[in-house]
């Protein structure tokens, strides 16, 4: 499955992994490159010696290119240069101006991505100089940008930003989602929630639990989880935060159920309010289930864990086999 992308960032196959935050970690990111997709690490929240011990131990399981995403909602030059000095080539952004970032990568020989919500937003980032745009759907997991369907932003994103590569983010699970990103114009397509039902992904099974439990009806487009990141809006699961929450009324805070109450401890030890932004990753304890469980729309699609490699795998087989239907059936091709 050749395309634009895959040429750019040297990967066979234009599956990126979403960087999912703390549910990111150097085997997740490895697994999907050894298929030959592209891993992406987070590390917005990772201090300068934790970055470079994690992009040193995602080169110790891969010869293969992989991504490091960074959130600029905060500073990140710090972090920039670390990653660079590393010798990672490929650099995500989201959610702020990528511009005062992209002439270091760019130096380094390296490629940009940055995740957009919209046509507008997409036309700034390629002005500043981004490689590939990620156009994120409104129906995606985690924190969304916009308030966009994807059917309607790739498009859109695709013909305001041409022939710059694009790829399309939100409400893909399976091979049918891959191939109708690549009929609506993407190069490429960026998975989050599927991979946080990875084996390799860095959370309690619990979550995942809930995960494969859910359908596209069970989430939540919210504010709710705000403490660590205040106004950014995101999309998780229904859970019991989130119906106390709801059964009170929707208060603003301080005034939510539970509010200043310590539900879980971290893994490396910090106490978790609720509100918090964190996710239940491997080695929490506490009330996990209470805890930020982002996930996007498509989780109605998602069926077993499985691990990374195959995932991959199976996306690849499921588009190749939805794109060989529509042929069979004549669509496009003027046959009756």
């Amino acid at each position: 499955m050749r395309t634009r992308v895959t040429d750019l960032l040297g990967i066979e196959v234009p599956i990126v992994q979403a960087p999912i935050g703390s549910a990111s970690c150097p085997a997740l990111a490895a697994a999907v490159s050894n298929a030959g997709g592209l891993g992406m690490l987070a590390g917005s929240w990772l201090d300068l010696d934790e970055l470079r011990a994690a992009i040193r131990a995602t080169f110790d399981l891969t010869t293969q290119p992989f991504g490091v995403n960074l959130v600029l909602e905060w500073p990140q030059a710090h972090r920039l240069q670390v990653a660079l000095e590393e010798g990672v080539r490929i650099i995500s952004c989201f959610w702020g101006d990528p511009a005062p970032y992209i002439p270091a990568v760019h130096a380094a020989g390296g490629v940009v991505l940055h995740t957009v919500g919209s046509v507008s937003e997409a036309k700034t980032a390629v002005a500043s100089g981004a490689d590939v745009i990620v156009a994120q759907g409104w129906e995606a997991g985690g924190h969304v940008r916009g308030e966009v369907a994807l059917s309607v932003l790739v498009p859109a994103v695709c013909d305001a930003v041409g022939p710059t590569p694009v790829v399309a983010a939100g409400g893909i699970a399976d091979g049918r989602g891959v191939a109708a990103a690549l009929a609506l114009g993407a190069d490429g397509v960026w998975l989050g929630t599927r991979f946080l039902a990875a084996h390799e992904a860095r959370v309690d099974p619990l979550y995942q639990a809930r995960l494969l439990e859910a359908s596209e009806c069970d989430t939540v487009y919210t504010t709710l989880f705000d403490i660590g990141w205040p106004s950014a809006a995101h999309r998780v699961l229904r859970n019991s935060t989130v119906e106390r929450w709801l059964a009170a009324g929707q208060p603003t805070a301080p005034s939510r159920p539970g509010e200043g109450e310590v539900i879980a401890i971290g893994a490396k030890g910090q106490p978790v309010l609720r509100y918090s932004d964190t996710p239940p990753v491997a080695g929490a304890t506490g009330d996990l289930e209470a805890l930020a469980l982002y996930a996007g729309q498509c989780v109605g699609l998602i069926w077993d864990v499985r691990p990374a490699a195959e995932i991959v795998q199976e996306l690849v087989a499921g588009a190749r086999a939805a794109l060989a239907r529509i042929e069979q059936r004549g669509i496009g091709t003027g046959a009756a």
